[in-house]
């Protein structure tokens, strides 16, 4: 019986290790969301791990852009409620900014 027990224990910790790998596998594949909003970008500065995609949603009644600060990818104008999505795959810090607003910015801090 006490056998048993030491298996079965066993047997829990590996269904709850599994279950929290999974976890975060699922939760660093979901985007990171950056919203515009009120000529802002909330959060201005995020830290993501290499690999991750990047969401931003234009709140504000006026188009907005997304641009890297070397120019290196650049949105097209998103309207109300468009977005953009970037995937960033190499480690460093990205600054970005709004073309239309160039006092629009933000950081994305990609790490391994």
């Amino acid at each position: 019986m006490k056998g048993f027990r030491m298996a079965s224990h066993r047997t829990w910790i590996l269904v709850m290790l599994s279950g929290s790998f999974a976890a975060a596998a699922a939760n660093a594949a979901e985007p990171v969301r950056v919203e515009i909003d009120k000529f802002k970008f909330a959060p201005q500065e995020i830290t993501v791990p290499v690999g991750a995609t990047v969401v931003w949603v234009n709140k504000d009644e006026t188009p907005h852009t997304i641009a890297a600060g070397d120019h290196a990818w650049v949105s097209k104008a998103l309207d109300t409620g468009d977005t953009y999505e970037h995937t960033f795959d190499k480690e460093g810090d990205v600054a970005y900014f709004c073309t239309v607003h160039p006092f629009m910015t933000g950081t994305v801090h990609v790490r391994k």
